[in-house]
């Protein structure tokens, strides 16, 4: 459990890096978008036959990193927004 809270929180900060521009996120909402993000790519990479969705391979953590970044830009969308209509 402790192993998949890290390799969330260095997804979610990997696809913040990657993700071009300021994120408004705090380190919990990164920890949480790197998580799914990871449960995601683990998920696609088992459905594609090359590991364990526990256990994330090249391939897993490739596609949970771009996830995240997907999971990050829709997050700060939906903060975005929030704070416009605010």
């Amino acid at each position: 459990m402790i192993g998949f809270l890290v390799a969330g929180l260095i997804i979610g900060a990997l696809a913040r890096l990657i993700k071009p521009g300021k994120q408004n996120l705090g380190i919990l909402a990164t920890l949480g978008l790197g998580a799914v993000g990871s449960l995601i790519g683990g998920t696609i990479a088992w459905l594609l036959g090359t590991g364990s969705i526990w256990e994330l391979d090249f391939l897993g953590f490739v596609l949970a990193v771009v996830a995240a970044v997907l999971l990050v830009g829709t997050a700060e969308t939906v903060v975005s927004r929030n704070r416009v209509r605010s």
